[in-house]
């Protein structure tokens, strides 16, 4: 008896957000170490799916940097960088377009279905309109990195009809060529940003292999619980955020300004995170607002 009354205290204590996001739109961004672990990845969507069964309507854009380079080296070509982008070959995209989309994208979608949801897959293609991004090297030099894309515009009907339909649309990070319609790579960190401005969720959560933003990325007991647009700024500013979360933080704050009300850095890795960080007072990681 004492097990149930803890238990049903717990679901009290989330009854004011579930009152408060019903009917909201949350959209998740998934990448980090999270995605190389099939455990945990089914947590997620098992979390993903009580969201959606709490009437919260929930978005996927998710990554899949580790399995890219592990799917290029087994095809015998190797994994290049540029200022930590990919740079994606003629022959590259292929292998990432088969494995984001044909191979994780389904992955998450037959997840989700297997635990009682109803996830719809989305080609990347037909949400993210893009042009070739350049690279720059460590001497501030212009790099052509190749099919790598850089999100102009998002076509959401085919996401918002989804939703509308109870479906949780299941989007992969790659975009088509604005003049050529070619597949390119995007940043999926940047593509979630993306379509965060132009849906404009109450909520866009990114779940990665960190905590959320620390003082000092080597102590992860330095986290910052919560963070406003001009500290964050200051922050950058600062040196403290540093290297490749620049553009992420500063494509979040782009979605801020667009009519999301909070962004959420949080921990993959730990269990149940998405449903701390949301139904709890303190929540996990950072919040950005």
């Amino acid at each position: 008896m004492t097990s149930a009354a803890e238990k049903a205290s717990v679901l009290i204590k989330a009854l004011p957000y579930l009152q408060r996001f019903r009917g909201k739109t949350f959209l998740i961004k998934m990448g980090g170490s999270a995605m190389d672990s099939p455990e945990l990845v089914r947590e997620v969507m098992r979390d993903i799916i009580f969201l959606e069964v709490a009437g919260i309507r929930p978005v996927i854009v998710h990554g899949g940097g580790k399995a890219i380079s592990a799917a290029m080296k087994e095809s015998g070509l190797e994994a290049e960088f540029v200022g930590g982008l990919r740079i994606t070959t003629p022959e590259a995209i292929k292998i990432v377009d088969a494995t984001l989309h044909g191979k994780i994208n389904q992955g998450l979608v037959e997840t989700i279905n297997e635990f009682g949801g109803r996830a719809v897959s989305i080609h990347g293609t037909t949400v993210f309109s893009a042009k070739q991004l350049c690279g720059i090297n460590d001497q501030g030099e212009p790099v052509d990195i190749g099919r790598v894309g850089q999100v102009t515009h998002c076509r959401i009907d085919e996401v918002v009809e989804a939703l509308a339909s109870g479906f949780v649309p299941v989007i992969s990070p790659l975009g088509s060529h604005v003049d050529t319609g070619e597949i390119h790579n995007i940043n999926a960190d940047l593509a979630a940003a993306a379509l965060a401005c132009s849906l404009k969720p109450a909520k866009l959560v990114y779940l990665s292999d960190v905590p959320g933003l620390l003082r000092d990325p080597s102590d992860e007991g330095s986290l910052i619980e919560s963070v406003t647009e001009d500290e964050a700024r200051g922050l950058m500013d600062d040196g403290t955020i540093s290297g490749g979360m620049i553009p992420k933080i500063t494509s979040a704050l782009d979605a801020l300004a667009s009519g999301v009300e909070k962004v959420h850095f949080i921990d993959g890795r730990v269990p149940h995170t998405l449903l701390l960080e949301i139904f709890t007072k303190s929540g996990i990681g950072t919040e950005l607002r």
